[in-house]
Order: C-alpha cells, then structure tokens, then sequence
C-alpha cells in the first residue's frame, strides 16, 4: 500500500478513532452522492490492504458500482440476501425512518482470499455542512469465533457420545453383576462392590434345603423354577436398600440395612415362613424350606468374618432343616470353636513377671486371643513380625533389657504406634511418669492395683476406638482416590478431545505426564531450591495433561498442516497458550481448586524460555513457574523424539543433544542437568514404549 495516502477523514473524530481501533476492514459513503470518498481497507495481521486495487475501482468510486463487485466476493447463496440490504436506496430510506445504526453478516473473502465472516456495521448521520447522509462502514472478521462455536458443538456432541458409552458401560457393569437364572446380584458384585461398602446391616446366608437332591431327583429345569420362586419370596419381604447376593448353587447372602437385632430375627423368620408355605406354579407336590444364620454386622467388623461367621450360624440351623439361628449377646455357644479364634482379636501383654501376664491373660482371654512377652526386646519382635495381627499392646514400664518407655519410643521410629494402641499398666503412679507415657504415644495409662472390670473396659473401648479410626482412614483414603481417579479420568478424557483435533493418537499428553513425574522426582532430589508442596508434586504431572487445551480454538488446517508454518500461521497458534489459560481461569471454581492454579501456570507458560525469548509473556529465568519449566522440557523432548505430521522422530540422543545446544530455546540450566542424569532411565522409558508399539502392530 502507498503509505502517502490520505486516511479517511471523518468529521467525527471520537469515531475514526474507534474504527481504526477495532476495525478489520473500513470505508467512509456519502450515500446522498453514491461515492465512496477515498478507498476501502482491509486490515490482516496488522498490514493494510487497498481493497480498491484488488476489485480494479479507483478512488472516489460509484458506491452503487463498489457494491456489485464486492457482492463478486461474496458466496452465490448470501449474494442477495447482500445486495438487498446494502442498497442505496434502502439505506437511505432507512436512515430517514430513524435507523442509525446497521449491521449483518455475511461470508466473504479477505484480502489475501481467504474466507471471511464478516460482521459489518454501517454508522448513518447527516454531514452538518452539507446535509449529505454519510456513512462509516467497518467490518469485524468473526471467521475465530465462527470456528470456535462449531469447535464447541462438536465437543457437546463428543460429550454426549462419551455420556453414552458411560451408560452403555453402567449397564454393561449392571449385567455382569447380577445373576443369569435369578436376576439378583451375583457373587461378583459381592466379590467387587459388597466387600467395601457394608458398614452396619443385618447379615444372613440362607441354604435351600435338600436343593440338590430334588435337582438330581426332578431334573435341572425344576431346580431352576425352584430357585426362582425361592428368589421371588425373598425379594417380596425385603426392601428397596436390601441386597439380595446368589452366594453358591443354592446358598443366598442377604443384607439388610438399617436393623435391628429383634428386627432382623423377625424378618428372617417371615423369609422362613413364606418361602415354606410357597406353592411352586406346576410344581405344587414340592415343598420349599430355607435354613437360615444372621447377625448384626457393626462397623468395625470385616464383611468376610461376619459371613463366614453366619454360615456357621446356617449349618447350625440345618441341623434342625427349616430354621432361624440369629446370634445376640451371650449366645456364643452357636459358634464353632475354630470359627469363635478365628474372629477374635489379638493382644500382647508384656511384663516381666508370669504372675502379671497370667493374670491380665486370665481378664481377656474369653475374648481374646493373648500373646505374651517377657520383656521390651521380644515385645518389638513380636510387635515386627505380627503387627497387622495384633489389637493391642498391655504394656510395662519397669523390665530387663528394654524398659517400656524404650518400646514406645521404638514404636515411634517405626510409626507402629500408628497403627497399635497400647495401655500402659504399671505400679508406678508418679506425674511425671504418667504424662512421659503419654507424651510417647500411650493411648491409656492403668495404675496397679487395679481392678479387672475396669482393665477389661478400657482394653475393649480403645480397641473399638482404634477399628473406628482405621475404617474413617480407610473411607478418606477410598474417597480420595475414586477422587483423583476420576479427575485424572476426566482430565485424560479432555486431553484426548484436544489431541485428537490435533491429528495426535494421545499417547503426547501420557508421554508428557510420565517424563514431567520423572524430571520432577529428580529435582527434588538434588535441590530443595524449588518450595513444592506434596500436593503440587502430586498436581505437576496431572495437570500437564492440560497444557495444550488451548488448542481447541486454533483452526484445524494450521495444527495439522503437514509444512511448516507461516508468520501468519504461527502468530494464530502460539494464541493458544493464552486461550487455554483463559478457559481455566473462568471456570466457577477455579480460585478454590489448587489443581486449576497449576494447570492455569503450565498451560500459558510452558512456551516461555530461560532467556526470555519465548511466549506469551516474555517472562525469563525463575519468572516462569517451575511448573511450566517442568512440562515444557518434557513437551520438547517428547516432540523431538516423536514423530509428526511435519517431522521424522529423532533419536533420544539427537534429542537431549540438540536440548544442551539451545536449538528449541534456553532452559533452566539445572533442569538440562536433570534431564541429562536421567537420560538412561528415559531412554528406557521410550525403547519401551517403541517396542510396545511394535508389538501392537503384529
């Protein structure tokens, strides 16, 4: 363009301004002389355009003649639609009604040809001099956002597909858990889902009496009728919570929330009843009955003890055919010797004198299991080698080679105290003594004499309060991790929406993730420069997932272009380092959520470079969080060493060579030194990951 043009010269200055400022395409009309004063511009990646010399019209052109050759530009099907609105005379006629302000769309072409959508405003007012109605016409490209908006219809329809493959899988899931002939829950719902889940509920497994012989006797066919109809009266009596489980062949588990103990005996017996008076449809000459063990199962109890304990309860009521045994209070004669052991709960007692020992053993014994220990040494052999066994330790302060207090301080190193309370029981009743025991992590402290009511007590409720402790750790640790399984789930399905669009199989963002856990693993090893929390250590790698969601808004044909870039093409994708910190940063709870703080950090820095040469902020040095230090040089290594649309892979060696010369940019000098000191575990790392591949393809 000849840059000794006159500009427009508008009588309003506030509005020339304004149009140069935003406008990507401009003219002035004096629509009273159907001139166009001046030429038309197009502005593209901040050059100016003479949009006169490429229609073939000179200066001060006929607007009405502008807007035939313009209308050449502009796709068949909106052609009319154009020429109609634009018309001289309408617009003149619109003006006079009061309409001062016009604008449309329509699709065009830019000045370097490429397609448009264009936004145009047309600004109406009369000429204070000569009473000419004049106009300013400018155009704003909205062809980005156009994309943007069919980028984000497809990605509701990919999440819709993705809500229906995940129903597809729940009912997929809910098929493989329930039983083929019966249609209850199978044994691996019990196995997968059960087992983790029951906390207080009525326990009873329930055996069909002489199932086997009327099966042998009747045929298969009967044998099926007869289970389901057992299957159906059941499942008549209980309610919407309770679960009903195919245990075995003819065996039932049946769990029952929120009973009590009178509660579930009268429950299983209305099961007994009804099933025994049942009249099998075409069958009427067989009779049904159902032996049937129940319990309550209280939190701190495992569901295998409590099964297992109920089906002793079963055998003993099949003894009789036809019966209920529940358990309660003072009932133990109903179980098994071996089975009464087996659910006992452990405890150490340790003193030097038998006398002692024998005595606490004599307190608990009834209802526990007893260990003993002569002094601190064997204690904490005992306590290594049995630990997840024991419930208790009984403690003495005053014995040969290790005293008391030296056990609980080895416990501490050993952080068995965690896991193990222990009582300390001592004829030595000194304050200092007592608040030293505890000071180490004694949960209680007995004084001798005592009395064996109140030992039994407390033994029991700091046992009872230990089960509670460990089920609460459990239940957060269980919820924790069905949380971050399902944010790295869902992060990993984004990811893939992004590189998918991006012509990339995904196997980028796992690359990236595992090379960023490497590197940062060894940074905390050889420095402590770097202030990074266990929860950030734990977010890094996660979060690099995410870096290049900014993807989503670039052009489809520039990320996968198989040339290399031009200016114009390069200066639109480094916009998506901006684009996706900016959809992070509008998330509703993006201020609350140390995960999105870090992805925000990694997604608009990991282009930055050492030397401040990279984008988009220019930052430099430990300017750019340590974050996007991390998952840039991982992203540099993994795209040299992979191959493109545009490149070959080169070696892991070629790649970390050409990272120490600088060739992709300066990176923090101790990073490179990291990266070079791990460089035989990454070469591993991707030969692995080039044999799998190879594997694949046969």
């Amino acid at each position: 363009m000849d840059k000794n043009k006159k500009r427009i010269n508008l009588n309003n200055q506030f509005l020339e301004q304004a149009v140069f400022a935003i406008a990507d395409g401009y003219c002035r009309i004096n629509l009273t002389k159907d001139r166009v004063p001046g030429v038309m511009y197009q502005v593209l990646d901040g050059v100016e355009y003479d949009l006169n010399e490429q229609l073939g019209m000179p200066e001060n052109s006929s607007f009405s003649e502008l807007v035939k050759m313009w209308a050449l530009t502009i796709p068949e099907e909106g052609r009319e639609e154009f020429l109609k609105t634009v018309n001289r005379e309408k617009l003149l006629e619109r003006f006079y009604k009061g309409e001062q302000h016009i604008t449309f769309y329509y699709w065009t072409r830019t000045a370097t040809y490429e397609p448009m959508l264009a936004e145009n405003h047309m600004a109406l007012f009369e000429d204070e001099k000569t009473g000419d109605v004049l106009a300013i016409n400018y155009v704003l490209d909205r062809t980005e956002q156009y994309h943007l908006e069919q980028y984000k219809k497809e990605l509701e329809q990919k999440n819709k597909e993705l809500e229906r493959l995940l129903k597809r899988e729940k009912n997929y899931n809910n098929k493989i858990y329930r039983d083929a002939l019966t249609g209850v829950f199978n044994r691996r719902y019990y196995e997968e889902v059960v087992k983790n889940s029951v906390e207080d509920a009525g326990i009873a497994l329930m055996d069909l009496d002489d199932f086997k012989v009327s099966n042998d006797t009747y045929g298969h066919h009967v044998g099926d009728v007869a289970l389901k109809t057992a299957t159906e009266v059941v499942l008549s009596c209980i309610g919407a919570d309770d679960i009903l489980i195919r245990y075995g062949g003819d065996e039932f588990l049946l769990i029952l929330s929120d009973v009590q103990e009178e509660a579930l005996k009268n429950k299983l017996d209305q099961i007994r009843d009804k099933v025994r008076n049942v009249v099998i449809p075409g069958y009427s000459y067989l009779h049904l009955s159902l032996s049937i063990g129940g319990t309550i199962k209280n939190k701190e109890d495992a569901i295998e003890d409590v099964v297992c304990y109920v089906d002793q309860l079963m055998y003993q009521a099949k003894n009789k055919k036809d019966e209920v045994v529940v358990y309660q209070e003072g009932e133990k004669q109903y179980l098994h010797t071996s089975v009464q052991e087996n659910i006992k709960q452990q405890i150490l007692i340790v003193d030097d004198s038998m006398m002692n020992r024998e005595l606490l053993s004599v307190i608990l014994e009834d209802d526990y299991r007893i260990l003993e220990a002569k002094d601190g040494q064997e204690c904490l052999n005992i306590l290594y080698k049995n630990k997840e066994d024991i419930a208790l330790v009984l403690l003495d302060i005053n014995m040969p080679v290790l005293d008391g207090f030296e056990v609980l301080r080895a416990m501490n190193e050993n952080q068995v105290i965690e896991d193990v309370p222990v009582i300390m029981i001592s004829s030595e009743d000194s304050e200092e003594a007592i608040r030293r025991a505890y000071d180490l992590g004694a949960s209680d402290y007995v004084n001798r004499p005592f009395d064996a009511r109140i030992v039994y007590r407390r033994v029991m409720n700091t046992i009872k309060l230990y089960s509670k402790q460990r089920r609460l750790v459990q239940m957060v640790s269980e919820q924790k991790q069905k949380r971050e399984h399902n944010t790295s789930t869902l992060v990993g399905v984004l990811s893939q929406i992004v590189e998918f669009r991006n012509g990339e199989s995904g196997d980028h963002v796992r690359h990236i993730r595992m090379i960023t856990e490497m590197m940062l693993e060894h940074l905390l090893k050889v420095t402590n420069k770097y202030d990074i929390s266990l929860e950030e250590k734990e977010n890094i790698p996660l979060a690099s997932a995410l870096h290049d969601i900014g993807k989503i808004a670039i052009d489809e044909r520039i990320l996968n272009k198989p040339g290399k870039l031009t200016d114009e093409e390069f200066a639109i994708m480094k916009t998506h380092s901006m684009c996706g910190a900016e959809i992070l940063a509008k998330l509703d709870n993006f201020q609350f959520e140390p995960l999105l703080h870090t992805a925000y950090e990694i997604t608009r820095w990991h282009h930055e470079r050492w030397n401040g040469k990279g984008y988009p902020d220019g930052l430099k040095g430990d300017e750019i969080p340590i974050s996007a230090q991390i998952v840039s040089m991982a992203d540099v290594y993994d795209a040299l060493t992979s191959e493109r649309c545009y490149k070959k892979a080169f070696s892991h060696e070629t790649a970390i060579q050409m990272i120490q010369n600088g060739e992709c940019g300066a990176f923090n000098p101790l990073l490179i030194k990291c990266l070079v000191e791990i460089q035989d575990e990454l070469k591993n790392y991707t030969q692995h990951l080039a044999d799998k591949k190879c594997t694949c393809k046969f």
